[in-house]
């Protein structure tokens, strides 16, 4: 730092203790309480430095004396974004140096809808075993060729395996010859088998003594989509097979409309679900492109609307949200979408992605007495506090179907391949 700048800021530190005496501004301790790190959010303009004088987004303890400037660096989504040393000052007395984050202003419409959710995944996954009842007794081939119940049977003798239809026609084949049987195991490592169908004696037909599944289904709730690019998450949780307990590896999927019938009501111990269908050839609005622990995700091919925020909400980030009143949207009858009241108890800083970053209640009194709090099929139900969108429905409380667990919207949009920060922010957080 040259001479002249130390001189400069010891100047204006003495000015700023004598006036601090005269009571004309707050003790220094609370200016120098700033954090060491801000985030600003752009506004939608060509030119992001022009609006970081006035600072009105800078989240900090004391944002309403906080004056910046500075020069940011990097571009994200074709604006001036990134990461930057900028001084915190009190009047024109410079005061502190912070790092600054800053991120674009995205606006994304929040969901609420119901929806149907069909899956396909990669290969056809191994759910169970069954006996094939053959001369020499009741055996079954697949468990005794070591394949496991888990894994995706994904190729047999040399042949992409995509439905159950592949795997039937692969047997008629090898007509009682042995198949090699490639598998991926749930931790992710690839086998190659090699199992010898057995003549069922009933009806002279080749089994191999496997239940498999290629597909499945089920409601969820709409969290959001970027009405930039078309991208929505959902659900905020990954869906497991209900078998296997493991997560489904997602080949594509297509997102549906969806109504409401019934509630099957909450109560201790018993969380209760939202009773709902969709017409099995129902018009997709959307695929299915990754199935994660924060929902899934894909791209819509219509835009939808819950009829209440037409041109989306700006988001909020962790340290934004405050423990308090705020509200959720969801669909208990129909396919109308309502907002309800719920208080956030808890919003758990989280330096690495994690599903339970907020813990809610629902005070609601009307949605209380139709569900008796959060249900199965509320999962995904958007967030909304100060008129920002801060994250999705996850789980219920087994024991207390009035509270459960919520997400925090940075990591779902992540997912969804919306990176707020150009990687700046891992960086930081890995440091």
């Amino acid at each position: 730092m040259k001479k002249s700048e130390v001189i400069r800021r010891t100047i204006g530190l003495v000015l700023l203790g004598f006036l601090i005496s005269l009571g004309f501004f707050k003790p220094v301790h609370e200016y120098l309480a700033i954090p060491h790190h801000l985030t600003i959010f752009s506004q939608e303009t060509s030119s992001l430095a022009s609006q970081l004088p006035t600072a009105t987004h800078v989240t900090s303890q004391n944002p309403k004396v906080i004056t910046v400037s500075g020069q940011t660096k990097g571009t994200l989504h074709g604006k001036q974004t990134g990461q930057t040393d900028m001084m915190v000052s009190v009047g024109h007395i410079p005061v502190k140096k912070v790092g600054v984050n800053v991120v674009p202003d995205i606006r994304l419409v929040p969901g609420g809808e119901s929806i149907g959710i069909k899956l396909n995944s990669v290969g056809v996954l191994v759910v169970g075993y069954h006996l094939v009842d053959t001369k020499a007794g009741e055996k079954s081939p697949g468990e005794e060729a070591g394949v496991k119940v888990g894994d995706i049977i994904t190729k047999i003798n040399g042949e992409t395996i995509e439905k159950m239809a592949d795997v039937k026609n692969a047997i008629n084949d090898a007509e009682g010859k042995a198949l090699k049987l490639v598998v991926v195991r749930s931790d992710g490592g690839q086998k190659t088998l090699t199992l010898q169908p057995l003549k069922d004696q009933n009806d002279q037909k080749y089994r191999i003594g496997l239940y498999i599944r290629d597909s499945a289904a089920g409601i969820g709730t709409m969290s959001f989509y970027d009405p930039r690019s078309g991208k929505y998450g959902a659900l905020g949780h990954v869906i497991s097979d209900i078998d296997t307990k493991e997560p489904i590896r997602v080949h594509n999927g297509q997102i549906v409309n969806s109504q409401v019938s019934a509630i099957d009501k909450g109560k201790d111990g018993h969380p209760g679900e939202k009773i709902a269908s969709f017409p099995s050839d129902e018009k997709p609005i959307g695929s299915v492109d990754k199935n994660t622990p924060f929902g899934i995700f894909g791209k819509l091919n219509q835009d939808i609307s819950n009829g209440m925020f037409e041109k989306g909400l700006p988001i909020a980030l962790e340290d934004e949200v405050k423990e308090g009143p705020a509200k959720i949207l969801t669909v208990v009858n129909g396919s109308k979408v309502e907002a309800y009241d719920v208080k956030i108890l808890n919003s758990v800083k989280q330096d690495f992605p994690a599903t339970k970053g907020l813990v809610i209640k629902v005070t609601d009194p009307e949605l209380l007495n139709k569900t008796g709090g959060i249900v199965q099929g509320m999962s995904g139900s958007p967030i909304i506090q100060n008129g920002k969108l801060i994250g999705a429905v996850t789980h219920v409380f087994v024991n207390d179907p009035t509270s459960g667990y919520g997400c925090h919207i940075e990591w779902m949009l992540k997912e969804a391949g919306i990176d707020i920060y150009n990687d700046q922010h891992e960086k930081k957080k890995a440091s």
